[in-house]
């Protein structure tokens, strides 16, 4: 069966899911934090990869997390409530079938939820029914066309785009990250501001070596492999070896490089 959402919630991609929000936790929310007694709304939360470090950064704040799966949204309590926290509030729910109240939360938080939209400028709007006045919203994504390495390898390239395509078919857009700006800004937001996110790794740094190369990154890329081969996108042998050549950026003479994009705006 064909999947239409790339990052599933399978047990595997629940621990690749894991692992990049531990190895990215500075570099993407050291500049988020909401006031105590603030309504926050994380949308999408999935299986609460992001949800743990949004609570512990806004301790006071209360947040209401989000998502389409009841699946997700049970290991997320589950994560959260292992980790003694008591400031958030699970609902399962679609974004694009809300029952809050107009202008119910202070601020709105999505974490790699865009990417898989088919809509995302029609996702913001209705989000922004929900925001009160001058309310703002932080939008975090990557942009897998932002990926560079050392040594480079075509293959590598082929086995990454294989995953865009796949989204893409699926509705949604690996390359989402340089948009946020006129996404944004279409639905209405304004003072919008973008804050690109590298994450540079070379042998300097063997926690991004494991944690961002091998367990995020080309992880993300190898959980695709069935499915892209069955769709005729990429053969066999060229996606091995892209694989192969993802994971020989990691040895000691090898470079990786990938940028996020993290989007604040106001309503």
């Amino acid at each position: 069966m064909k999947k239409s959402y790339i990052h599933g919630y399978d047990p595997v991609e629940n621990i690749r899911l894991q692992d990049q929000a531990s190895t990215l936790v500075e570099l993407l929310h050291v500049d988020t934090a909401y006031a105590p007694g603030s309504t926050v709304l994380e949308a999408g939360c999935g299986v609460g990869a992001q949800t743990i470090t949004l609570a512990k950064n806004s301790p006071g704040a209360l947040i209401t997390s989000i998502d389409i799966s009841a699946a997700s949204i049970d290991e997320a309590r589950r994560k959260v409530e292992a980790a003694g926290i008591q400031n958030v509030h699970f609902e399962q729910a679609d974004i694009f079938n809300l029952s809050f109240a107009s202008q119910s939360f202070d601020h709105i938080f999505l974490c790699f939820v865009l990417e898989h939209l088919p809509q995302p400028v029609e996702a913001l709007i209705i989000l922004k029914r929900y925001l009160k006045k001058n309310g703002t919203i932080t939008v975090i994504e990557g942009d897998h066309g932002s990926a560079y390495f050392y040594p480079d390898s075509e293959a590598a390239h082929k086995a990454i785009e294989s995953q865009v395509e796949l989204q893409r078919r699926a509705g949604g857009n690996a390359n989402i990250g340089r948009a946020l700006h006129p996404l944004l800004n279409q639905a209405g937001f304004r003072s919008v501001c973008v804050s690109p996110r590298m994450v540079y790794v070379d042998s300097g740094k063997p926690q991004l070596v494991d944690g961002f190369i091998k367990k995020t990154f080309t992880a993300m890329i190898e959980g695709v492999r069935a499915e892209a081969i069955d769709a005729g996108i990429i053969g066999k042998n060229v996606f091995d070896q892209g694989i192969r050549d993802l994971y020989r950026t990691a040895e000691p003479d090898g470079v990786f490089c990938y940028t996020f994009f993290k989007a604040t705006g106001y309503k």
